[in-house]
């Protein structure tokens, strides 16, 4: 099937579809041995050999992966340190799977893994605001006056972070934890420990529970699923990539 070239170019991880256009625009993409410099040109991944800056360009289907990261792996493909990675679970998948963001190494839960570097790119854009929301424990009583604070903003290191959406507080006397959910459209380093510890309530445990309309539903710590070509389509939709 034929698509347009930068469209190729983006799918297959070589670059932003922008950057794609840029690349093609400085004569460094040819196909079937012609140099393309003009936008909108269009080719067969499956048929013509298109090369970039003369290195033939590998087709690579197109992925896309909910994964629950258990506690306690790092969220790479290689740890120079030894810990439980990545890898150790996409060991037999065809491509190579990266992941969208990050959770820490004493986190868990959602975690989007795809070798679409395209949707990927625009995921992470802070222009693009993907609501994330996380099951958190912490040690102590949320009060109201913290309950504001998250909601209006709790002052870091780095800046005031926009308000959060919170849900489904609750105390247990007995072991002396508030557990609630938290929605954020951001992505700052550690942001939902630094603000739990903002307020003085420590995290015991966090849980990354959904991202977009997606749900952790179901999906049991080390275990994936592929995403349905229903909800590719409609989550590069919402990145605002139209195919």
């Amino acid at each position: 099937m034929q698509e347009r070239l930068q469209k190729i170019l983006a799918a297959s991880g070589v670059a932003s579809r922008r950057q794609a256009e840029t690349m093609i625009l400085d004569g460094r993409v040819s196909v079937n041995g012609s140099v393309v410099t003009t936008l909108g040109e269009k080719a067969d991944a499956d048929v013509d050999e298109i090369c970039v800056d003369g290195q033939p360009l590998r087709s690579t289907k197109l992925l896309y992966y909910l994964f629950h990261k258990p506690r306690g792996v790092v969220t790479t493909l290689k740890d120079p340190q030894g810990r439980p990675c990545l890898d150790t679970y996409l060991d037999g998948l065809p491509e190579r799977l990266y992941p969208v963001g990050r959770l820490d190494y004493g986190s868990e839960g959602l975690l989007l893994l795809t070798n679409d570097g395209e949707l990927t790119n625009r995921l992470l854009h802070p222009r693009y605001h993907v609501p994330k929301t996380y099951r958190v424990v912490v040690t102590g009583r949320m009060g109201s006056a913290a309950m504001q604070v998250f909601q209006q903003g709790v002052q870091l290191s780095d800046g005031v972070t926009a308000p959060a959406k919170l849900q489904h507080v609750r105390f247990d006397p007995e072991k002396g934890q508030t557990t609630f959910e938290l929605t954020i459209r951001e992505g700052r380093n550690r942001q939902i420990r630094r603000m739990c510890d903002a307020i003085r309530l420590p995290v015991v445990r966090l849980i990354r529970i959904s991202m977009s309309f997606l749900k952790l539903d179901g999906i049991s710590p080390g275990r994936m699923r592929p995403l349905t070509p229903q909800e590719v389509k409609r989550l590069r939709k919402e990145a605002g990539l139209n195919d």
